[in-house]
């Protein structure tokens, strides 16, 4: 069985996706939910479906090995799902082509530090394109530059608002991260 760890920041829309779509499989189970807030949405929703919750600080993250170390016993693959922190070298390094994240634009345009949410959005919105999606892509140690493993795309029209993007952005990531994630684990892709 496949043991995923999901990274949060947020209210955790996206985990909550994760654990509604693996909660009956055999193959894949999520394991452990990390997050570096204290109050953040997803330790409850990760406490409701009884998954243990990790919730980390700077310090622990970014300057010792204690996490990577709990992530080689807890999990297999590590999904990130609206964390905002980089992931450091003794993380990716512990997890080489087994970590992914999701980014609400088509990268590469709009990605980078402080490119996430409605800025994302605010800015295709601004630059009047005609179409935006979602990119997973693998981890490395920079801003949305990893490897792209799936795009997904929806058109934007004259009547959008930065709300209906976000709307029609968060419908791919909710159809698509969980079964791409599933896939990779599964090799129907590579």
């Amino acid at each position: 069985m496949y043991r995923i760890a999901i990274f949060a920041s947020g209210e955790g829309t996206n985990a909550r996706k994760f654990i509604d779509y693996f909660r009956d499989k055999k193959d894949v189970t999520i394991s452990l939910i990390i997050s570096n807030k204290k109050g953040a949405g997803v330790l409850d929703k990760a406490v409701k479906a009884g998954i243990p919750t990790i919730v980390v600080d700077k310090e622990t993250f970014y300057e010792t090995d204690k996490l990577v170390g709990k992530l080689k016993t807890e999990a297999d693959f590590i999904v990130l799902a609206g964390f905002l922190w980089i992931i450091p070298d003794n993380i990716i390094k512990a997890f080489p082509r087994k970590m992914v994240n999701i980014h609400p634009a088509l990268l590469p345009k709009y990605g980078g530090k402080g490119m996430y949410g409605r800025k994302v959005h605010e800015a295709v919105l601004a630059n009047n394109e005609k179409e935006t999606g979602i990119t997973i892509h693998y981890v490395n140690d920079k801003y949305d530059e990893g490897e792209i493993i799936f795009q997904a795309k929806c058109s934007i029209n004259n009547s959008d608002t930065v709300e209906t993007i976000a709307q029609k952005v968060h419908e791919l990531e909710y159809k698509y991260y969980p079964i791409t994630v599933e896939k990779l684990l599964l090799g129907n892709i590579s």
